[in-house]
């Protein structure tokens, strides 16, 4: 009781053991950036385009296009997709892309 109430003077909050918390929300977010060849990207708009798909896919933080290099450059939470599944969104966009390298 006495440290329920020495919290609440300092405006904090009991915090749970890892343990107790459930298994999803002990899984660890690692953010990664991957470069992605995109390719038909041939006018002021396909970036654009390729920007939205990406940017759609759940776990994306970032997406940067560049048209002359044909390339993304995406950072996205592994815990929440892939390389794959974002690469997928903007295949399905009309812009098939693949992981550089």
């Amino acid at each position: 009781m006495k440290k329920a109430l020495a919290l609440a003077l300092f405006g904090l909050t009991a915090v749970a053991p890892l343990a107790a918390l459930p298994a999803a929300a002990q899984s660890v977010a690692i953010e990664q950036t991957v470069i992605f060849v995109v390719e038909n990207m041939t006018c002021a708009l396909c970036p654009v385009t390729v920007k939205r798909a990406m940017e759609g896919v759940e776990g994306v933080r970032a997406v940067e296009v560049d048209l002359e290099a044909k390339t993304a450059t995406v950072v996205f939470d592994t815990a929440a997709t892939s390389a794959e599944a974002i690469a997928a969104a903007s295949t399905n966009a009309g812009y098939p892309a693949r992981v550089a390298g």
